[in-house]
């Protein structure tokens, strides 16, 4: 379609004359009305390109931090039971009829009490990187969701049914574009 076309749409409004081109005057180049404007850059990015950083942490990355702090919490209480029942069994190896309820020794006690405190306190370190951390981090806490989760299933397996659903729950979170977006945004 050129300027002059009648079906053009963006032409010249019927019934006018179109500009003459004549002696004494350059020729012109005829330009489409409504494309003088240049296009606004698309929404969360600045006219250079670059994004904009991310001001506040998802909703599903903040549930998966609360999360691993209500690991720390369980954590604190699997610390004190085992280290109550290691000394209870320590007390009564002489007791014949305690001894038909200890499933088991001393030294497994005390060794499943020193776990569940590492793990409570790597759950508490990777806590604490929301704010800072990478995409090392990100990482880290998905390995950390499904290893919880595993141990979950295996020996912990009536009282893991909670650190099972927490594990997957984090691991989904932080695995998202939005836990990528999150830990991967630039940071000034």
């Amino acid at each position: 379609m050129s300027y002059g076309d009648p079906n053009n749409p963006y032409g010249a409004p019927q019934g006018q004359q179109q500009p003459q081109q004549g002696y004494g005057y350059p020729q012109q180049q005829g330009q489409a009305p409504g494309y003088g404007y240049p296009q606004a850059p698309p929404v969360g990015q600045s006219a250079y390109g670059a994004t904009a950083p991310m001001a506040t942490m998802p909703g599903s990355v903040s549930a998966a931090r609360v999360m691993l702090w209500v690991i720390v919490g369980l954590q604190v209480l699997g610390v004190a039971l085992f280290a109550i029942s290691a000394v209870a069994v320590d007390k009564a190896k002489d007791d014949a009829a305690f001894e038909q309820f200890a499933d088991y020794p001393t030294g497994v006690l005390w060794g499943f009490a020193v776990f569940a405190l590492a793990w409570l306190v790597w759950a508490a370190f990777l806590a604490t990187k929301f704010t800072s951390g990478g995409n090392g981090t990100r990482v880290t806490i998905l390995v950390f969701g499904v290893i919880t989760a595993v141990l979950g299933l295996y020996p912990f397996t009536l009282v893991g049914i909670v650190h099972l659903v927490l594990g997957i729950l984090i691991a989904v979170f932080v695995g998202n574009s939005k836990g990528k977006a999150w830990f991967n945004r630039p940071r000034y």
